[in-house]
This record gives structure tokens, C-alpha cells and sequence, in this order.
């Protein structure tokens, strides 16, 4: 589910502590990530409340961001209340009321080689408009979605709770092959056949009015927006569990629902060629989780007001 395509180059970019104009951030051609993968990430948003614009868990995403560095030996060169504070100075140079955030910290420019930890740790904060572009399947009717013939990996092979380059190469060919077959997600599974996450979303499975999603020893991400519709749904008394499922579980599923940062909430109502639920419409549930998060982020409900850091 896409997050955008750029029109305009317009705002600032922060780079290394410095704001420069969008079209002037630029790397050298032999930058250690570009060849080697050796960059983590966040993706955040920022909503318009309608008295103030917010971002939404900035600190939970700045930990994850540091938790991947290192992961990857990565030595970052600021502390953590400094990328958040530049995470805010970006966003408010931007000037934008909803805008999506890009957090990367990556080796840079120096030795070439498959070695990187001669190299500097670059980093840069971009924030750009939202634009809804893909992601707007699921949002209001339901979402096509393959099961991947590509294999999630898993911790064996690379750490996979580092929100990392890397790792998307996997997720990416997922996705190509979804959309190349006519699908607009692909969900994956893991090497024992369980199910992992989509391509860039974790999954939630409706059952008996019981919402069920794959546990983080299936190589999923940690999802800070899993996590937050998790504490959600438990507040409201919607009973929310981790297990382990496979492919059955999902055709024979009420309702199905993904979520993430660009994604949100979204319902899946055909898995390769089952039809999901009731006559593939959006579910009760999902309808009803997908309305308590959007009250969450845009600063309606008091309970989670804690989440929202307003610029």
C-alpha cells in the first residue's frame, strides 16, 4: 500500500542537523546503504486534530529506529531526544497539517566495501503530504489479497524486529507479485508454513467476536500501530489474542484486517480466491476498530491523548 508519489518537491529535509531544501537532499552515488542495504527507518504520521497537527507515537517510533540501528552495529550520532526534537523542527518547517514522516539512518559515504562500520551514520528526517494513492484499498470497501508464494524470512536469516532496508527487498518482491496478479496486498507466510504479516502490514484474523493476530515469533514486525489498535480493542472490551494460524485460518476467517502506519486499519475481504466474511463487505469489527483508531489520532478520545506529541 503505497505512500506516495512526488509531485512537488517542496519543504525541508533534515539532514545531519541541518534543514535543506527538498530537491537539494542528496547522497553520493557510493553511499555504503545504497549498495548494501545497510539503512533502518521509520514511517510516522502526523494528522490534523483540527486545533493543532500531531504526530502520532513519536517516541515509541525514535525507540524502535535506535532498537534497529543497533541491531545493525550502528552507532547513531545523536541521542534520541535530538532526532525526536528534529523530527518536530522538520515537520513544522514543512509547515504541513497532515503530512507522512521518513526517519532513516543509514552508513554513509567512505570505504567501499561490504564492511560498514568504517563508515559514518548519515541521518535524514523527510515529511511529506499524505496522499491516500494505494492505501485506499481496505479503507472503504475491502481489500484483495494474495498469499505469497515468496517466504517471509525469519530471524535466522536477518533480524527481522529491525525495521531495516534490508528486510523490504523480501516484503517488495511480495507486493510486486500481488499487484502483478491482480491483487492489491499480499499477505506472507513463514517457512513453517504459519502466517507472518503482509507486505507491509500486520494481519488481524475475526473469529466468534474474538480478534486473533499472528505472535512476533512468526517474523513479523512489531507494529506500532498492531500495538496500538491491540491496547485499543482491549480498552473497549474486544477480546484480542496472539496465536499462531496458517493458511486455512484466513479463508475460513469473519473478518479480516490489517494495520500499519501508511495502512491504518484496513479490511481484507478476499484472500486469494475466498471471499472473506459476509458477501465481502467490511465486518462489524473491523468497522468499529477502524472508527475507534481514526478517534484515536485525530485527538477525540482522552484515553490514548498521551500518543499524540502536537506541534
Amino acid at each position: 500500500m503505497s505512500v506516495a508519489t512526488f509531485v512537488n518537491e517542496v519543504g525541508k529535509i533534515w539532514m545531519n542537523g541541518d534543514l535543506v531544501p527538498f530537491k537539494d537532499a542528496r547522497v553520493h552515488v557510493l553511499t555504503h546503504a545504497l549498495h548494501y542495504s545497510t539503512s533502518v527507518f521509520e514511517g510516522i504520521r502526523c494528522y490534523d486534530t483540527g486545533s493543532s497537527p500531531a504526530i502520532f507515537r513519536l517516541g515509541e517510533h525514535i525507540d524502535r529506529l535506535f532498537k534497529s540501528a543497533k541491531l545493525y552495529s550502528m552507532k547513531m550520532p545523536y541521542a534520541k531526544e535530538a532526532v525526536i526534537n528534529a523530527v518536530i523542527t522538520t515537520v513544522r518547517a514543512c509547515n504541513f497539517k497532515e503530512c507522512y514522516i521518513r526517519p532513516l539512518a543509514y552508513y554513509g559515504y567512505g570505504e567501499m566495501g561490504l564492511t560498514p562500520t568504517k563508515n559514518p551514520v548519515d541521518i535524514s528526517i523527510s515529511c511529506w503530504p499524505w496522499e491516500m494513492g494505494e492505501s485506499e484499498a481496505g479503507k472503504f470497501t475491502g481489500a484483495k489479497c494474495m498469499i505469497s508464494s515468496w517466504v517471509k524470512m525469519d530471524s535466522r536469516v536477518q533480524p527481522v524486529q529491525a525495521k531495516a532496508a534490508a528486510n523490504y527487498s523480501n516484503a517488495m518482491l511480495a507486493r510486486v507479485e500481488a499487484l502483478d496478479n491482480g491483487y492489491d496486498e499480499a499477505i506472507m507466510l513463514n517457512s513453517d508454513g504459519r502466517v507472518s504479516e503482509g507486505s507491509a502490514e500486520n494481519v488481524f484474523v475475526v473469529r466468534n467476536n474474538a480478534v486473533f493476530t499472528p505472535p512476533l515469533s512468526t517474523g513479523c514486525l512489531a507494529g506500532i500501530t498492531r500495538d496500538s489498535v491491540m491496547q485499543i480493542m482491549a480498552s473497549d472490551g474486544i477480546e484480542v489474542r496472539e496465536m499462531d494460524m496458517y493458511r486455512d485460518d484466513l479463508y475460513s476467517a469473519e473478518e479480516i484486517f490489517i494495520t500499519g502506519t501508511a495502512a491504518e486499519v484496513r479490511s481484507v475481504t478476499q484472500v486469494d480466491r475466498t471471499t472473506i466474511g459476509d458477501g465481502g463487505r467490511m465486518g462489524a469489527i473491523t468497522k468499529r476498530v477502524q472508527k475507534m483508531f481514526g478517534n484515536v489520532v485525530a485527538g477525540r478520545d482522552d484515553r490514548f491523548g498521551h500518543w499524540l506529541t502536537f506541534i
